[in-house]
């Protein structure tokens, strides 16, 4: 069981599956599944609110197939069973970014004086360099 916030995702909902952890390891490499493949279907769990679920499946993260499937590989750490940890953290870390709506940009205009700023560093720059082209020695 997974808690995030106020919505709890039970274990039917979630999809385990071991396989064997890239990279080195020693002896246990080719023998022991170490590693932790966790799959949610975001777009058909009846426990995501409806705007959660919007939010997600918006997302656009490599991560979520064309299903609207999470799909999350834990193969860091040495045990299956901390792995299974850190895929089910990173699982509530992912669903707890989509828990809250942003805050709709409201758009500003710049102040008369940033924009006499902004124009008078580009006339000084500009003398600048018109200063350097001056090739008149006669």
């Amino acid at each position: 069981m997974v808690r995030i916030g106020n919505i709890v995702i039970p274990e039917s909902e979630l999809v385990e599956r071991f396989v064997r952890a890239a990279g080195p390891g020693g002896q246990n490499v080719n023998k022991v599944s170490t590693a932790v493949e966790l799959r949610f279907d975001i777009a058909q769990s009846p426990l995501l609110p409806e705007p959660v679920r919007a939010r997600l499946l918006a997302r656009r993260d490599r991560r979520i197939t064309a299903d609207g499937v999470l799909v999350i590989n834990a193969q860091t750490l040495r045990t299956q069973d901390r792995n299974r940890e850190d895929a089910r953290e990173r699982l509530a870390a992912f669903i707890g970014q989509s828990l809250h709506a942003p805050k709709k940009r409201i758009p500003t205009r710049p102040t008369r004086g940033s924009k006499e700023r902004r124009l008078a560093g580009k006339r000084e720059r500009g003398t600048i360099k018109q200063g350097r082209s001056r090739t008149d020695w006669d």
